[in-house]
């Protein structure tokens, strides 16, 4: 009987897949054997994460409820179904976050002298006057309380505000007194918010060198209440947060200006409907049916929190000064024993092909890309894609000044990078001001493509030198994220790579493609074909494998391609960070395929695609994942990596990865992930791997001082037997 290879039995919800990687992070924070404020920036992300997917993801599936939608997604569930399984995870996930900070790490954190005080009554007599100066000098002059009455509306409360709520009645000087009031139920409700230009972690003076205690921002304000509401008293006061939705569609084709447009749905999301209130654990019922009521939630959309609000706060316990100790040594990134001592880049490229790991390899050499083209008179123009870039971008001041020398300088600029818009929206301005030609891109499509062009004046006439990589040109996210790239100057990539800049830019969309492999027209079927050539390669008897390293899973045909292709017989070992919608251990469908995802210090962001090709093996990277957005709905750029030495490099990554057995987690057939039994096994940590051989490539060569031939020396993992 033939198998219908996208039956939804065969495949995970793409939200609780979803659920099960940050669950992988949280399983960082509760490890033991981790350094200290490690594990309290684990459990940091886990909460960022987690406000990110209630604003975007969850907040899409309210909607879809709202707008009665019934289609059901790939493994068969509707939208309120994947709601009501969603809001029971979230809640049993925040449950497990609470206990591991208050069972675990807090009481590690105290056996090492650093106090987190979570009652007033722990307070000695001079941390007591210290907090009520703090108060009075620095808090107080920026708060502003807010009653609410016939003649004061409800507030509007900013999303992920940290705010606190009190009932109040006339008191002290007023006309009953509190027990009274309270009898009468003649009790008005306040808010205050906690000032996020503030810090939230304060320290308090201690007795010993030895010794730290914090008290958070809330707890003080809390405290001080009463000096808020004069001739009042204050019944009782309680912290809460509110998630807004986030997600909003942009009409482009009905707008004339895509800046001006996304900066009126900007002001927009800031009043998007609450989809999760998180309340402290026994709140005062009076106050939590206000809460309530005023925004419109329902009770599964209410959170019982266990504990401090907002865990991104644990960001700053990791960042405590003097405490280096209790964290991992943190790893300096390697400028490659070639460009140590190099003074010409492009004359480098010329050489050879370039291959790049970050953050092993220094981000520094692409920002000196860009800096050495911007000021290089032979230089004539310059054209990249900006995605994601940080606050004090360099390579922003670089294109910037390559205008401001007359060069020639196209930016796209992507406006609808989500939560990165206003920043983007104001680089734009910038840039369009310095003198570049700045693009937004096509009508309908996020470019997400990461690439540069520089076009150069030589002596044998025009030369181009492309940048093509897996990742942001961030050099902030680029010290810890993993991203792979390649600088060169081939010709027929830099063909391609005018060709594309030429498509974003106006109406000329190329016959064909020399190398590149663009979506959302020509990726798919570049990978369909890919994969097809393994599969034929099964069916004759020869030996077929695909190993693909990427951050997501979730596209129904690609899945259907690939369990196609292991029914077939091909090999396949897939290494996925986060949301993977393919299920392992299906007889008959999915037996020859195995699924890791690492978790590690760094986040795992680069793709790589390999196809063994009957020994002719072929190797892509690029920025897209195997996601219906990025295959049709973004400018995505994969491109081949040719020359040996380079696919050696990308081979290696695949290798060293396929036998993490420290820090990946492998997929389960019941869905669930572990990690692998390591008994009689050699531990391999991949990216600890990574940055010991980066640092012994630039020992090795500082110590051999041979700058002419130089052979990378590679740490050989022990590696399982090919089955």
């Amino acid at each position: 009987m033939e198998i219908d290879f996208k039956d939804p039995k065969y495949y995970e919800n793409r939200e609780l897949s979803w659920m099960k990687f940050n669950e992988r992070i949280l399983n960082e924070a509760r490890d033991t054997k981790l350094s200290l404020l490690d594990r309290f920036k684990f459990l940091s992300i886990t909460a960022s994460n987690l406000d990110e997917f209630f604003m975007v993801r969850v907040a899409s599936l309210v909607d879809m409820v709202h707008a009665g939608y019934k289609k059901r997604d790939l493994c068969g569930m509707t939208a309120e179904e994947q709601l009501s399984a969603l809001r029971k995870a979230t809640h049993d996930f925040i449950d497990k976050q609470y206990s591991t900070l208050n069972r675990s790490i807090i009481p590690a954190l105290e056996k090492n002298g650093i106090k987190l005080i979570d009652s007033y009554d722990d307070l000695n007599d001079e941390q007591s006057k210290y907090v009520d100066t703090y108060f009075k000098e620095k808090v107080f002059p920026v708060l502003t309380p807010m009653a609410v009455d016939a003649s004061r509306p409800f507030p509007h409360i900013a999303n992920k505000s940290l705010n606190i709520a009190a009932l109040i009645t006339p008191g002290k000087n007023g006309s009953r007194l509190l027990k009274d009031a309270e009898k009468q139920g003649d009790f008005s409700f306040a808010t205050v918010t906690v000032p996020s230009g503030l810090p939230r972690l304060i320290a308090l003076p201690t007795d010993s060198d030895k010794e730290s205690a914090y008290i958070l921002l809330e707890q003080i304000i809390e405290k001080n209440m009463s000096k808020l509401f004069l001739n009042y008293d204050v019944v009782c006061t309680y912290p809460y947060r509110v998630m807004r939705n986030a997600d909003f569609e942009l009409d482009e084709e009905e707008t004339s200006d895509l800046m001006k447009e996304m900066e009126k749905q900007l002001k927009k999301r800031a009043w998007g409907e609450v989809i999760r209130l998180d309340v402290e654990e026994n709140i005062d019922p009076r106050l939590l049916d206000i809460l309530k009521k005023n925004f419109s939630v329902s009770k599964d959309a209410i959170y019982s929190i266990h504990g401090p609000m907002d865990l991104t706060f644990c960001m700053g316990i990791y960042g405590l000064d003097g405490y280096d100790e209790l964290r991992e040594e943190e790893f300096t990134p390697q400028v490659q024993p070639r460009l140590i001592d190099c003074e010409d880049l492009f004359a480098e490229i010329r050489k050879k092909d370039l291959f790049f790991q970050h953050p092993y390899d220094s981000f520094e050499t692409i920002v000196d890309f860009i800096k050495q083209a911007a000021s290089d008179p032979k230089v004539l123009a310059i054209k990249q894609t900006l995605y994601r870039v940080s606050g004090h971008s360099p390579i922003i001041a670089a294109l910037a000044k390559a205008a401001e020398n007359g060069k020639q300088v196209t930016v796209l600029v992507e406006l609808k990078a989500r939560f990165d818009e206003e920043n983007n929206i104001g680089w734009a301005k910038m840039l369009e001001k310095a003198g570049c030609h700045v693009l937004y891109g096509l009508v309908g499509l996020k470019t997400h493509s990461k690439i540069a062009l520089v076009v150069r004046d030589e002596e044998d006439g025009i030369r181009r030198y492309v940048h093509l990589g897996t990742g942001n040109y961030n050099d902030k996210t680029a010290k810890i994220y993993t991203d792979c790239g390649i600088l060169t100057c081939n010709e027929l990539i830099g063909e391609d790579a005018t060709a594309l800049f030429n498509m974003l830019s106006g109406y000329s969309e190329p016959a064909f493609w020399n190398k590149l492999l663009v979506s959302p027209i020509w990726l798919r079927d570049g990978f369909y074909k890919l994969i097809d050539r393994e599969i034929e390669h099964a069916r004759a008897g020869r030996k077929g494998r695909i190993v693909a390293k990427m951050n997501s899973l979730c596209d129904r045909n690609m899945i259907a391609k690939l369990y196609e292709a292991s029914s077939a017989g091909v090999k396949i070992n897939l290494v996925i960070r986060g949301i993977c919608c393919l299920r392992t251990g299906i007889p008959g469908v999915s037996e020859n395929i195995t699924v890791s995802s690492i978790v590690g210090t760094f986040l795992e962001h680069s793709r790589i695609f390999y196809f063994y090709n009957d020994g002719d093996e072929d190797v892509y990277m690029g920025s897209a994942d195997w996601m219906p957005r990025n295959l049709d709905r973004r400018v995505e750029v994969v491109f081949p990596v040719e020359d040996p030495d380079l696919k050696e490099c990308a081979k290696h990554i695949l290798d060293v990865e396929e036998a993490d057995n420290l820090k990946a987690y492998y997929m389960q057939p019941d869905g669930t992930y572990q990690r692998k039994d390591r008994r009689g096994q050699k531990s391999v940590g991949s990216q600890m791997t990574f940055c010991e051989e980066a640092i012994e490539r630039t020992k090795n060569y500082l110590e051999s001082k041979d700058k002419e031939v130089y052979t990378a020396r590679l740490f050989k993992p022990a590696l399982p037997p090919e089955e």
